[in-house]
């Protein structure tokens, strides 16, 4: 298997360009826009005639499509957001539930979610928002946190819990497992993120690593001697 396929998810089907010129092309225009611009400047530094100008559209358009510059924020973060939700999500979808080396798989599980999500664009950028803006703004955010993160715990902890019920893990709170599990996947990353760099395919590999091993040593099922006598009953029939 190539690395290219083992990283990518699978890939939602591509929505259809806009007309340029349209009401619509002009939104996502401003929307990537002020992206850019936000992540850029930040909240406080960035004013309505400065993405305006850069959108390439007057500053009465702008205001015709979002009241003002907190709701233009807003927005962006939403649109933001949810396209790295279809990326996390299409990323979820390739856990190992029926694993026959889990180790492996769920490393190979998190290299993905790390390549795909947290590297990609979006997850850049979002990452360097919050990390700039939360603090300061930290209600701008508060659906962020719902449909962001929120999400994403949700969808892992049930992962997490169907692998706990078939056996293979031992955890009394799957929302908590999938909370250390996303720490402890992007702990050796947090410098290189917090100097605006992305880490290279070879340190997301080794983070991840270490993250499961960590991650199995907390999780993973502890074999008593009823259960050592019935593998080796099993291996014996066989």
């Amino acid at each position: 298997m190539t690395a290219d396929k083992l990283l990518s998810p699978p890939r939602a089907a591509t929505p259809l360009a806009p007309v340029p010129g349209s009401h619509l092309a002009k939104r996502l225009s401003i929307l990537e826009t002020a992206a850019s611009v936000f992540c850029r400047e930040g909240y406080g530094g960035t004013n309505i005639d400065l993405i305006a100008g850069e959108a390439g559209v007057s500053r009465q358009t702008v205001y015709n499509h979002y009241r003002d510059k907190e709701t233009l924020f807003r927005a962006v973060v939403a649109e933001v957001t949810e396209r790295s939700n279809a990326g996390v999500f299409a990323t979820i979808a390739t856990f190992p539930d029926h694993p026959t080396d889990l180790e492996a798989e769920l490393t190979e599980f998190a290299v993905r979610l790390s390549m795909n999500c947290v590297c990609s664009r979006d997850g850049k950028f979002l990452r360097r928002l919050v990390q700039n803006e939360g603090a300061r703004y930290p209600e701008l955010f508060a659906a962020w946190r719902e449909d962001g993160p929120g999400k994403t715990w949700a969808a892992l902890a049930a992962r997490f819990a169907r692998l706990a019920h078939s056996g293979h893990l031992e955890i009394d709170d799957p929302d908590a497992a999938a909370r250390q599990f996303l720490a402890l996947n992007s702990a050796d990353l947090q410098l290189t993120f917090m100097l605006g760099e992305t880490p290279s395919e070879h340190e997301v590999r080794r983070s991840s690593a270490r993250a499961v091993r960590t991650f199995m040593r907390a999780y993973g099922r502890r074999w008593t001697a009823n259960d050592a006598a019935g593998r080796k009953k099993s291996t014996v029939q066989a």
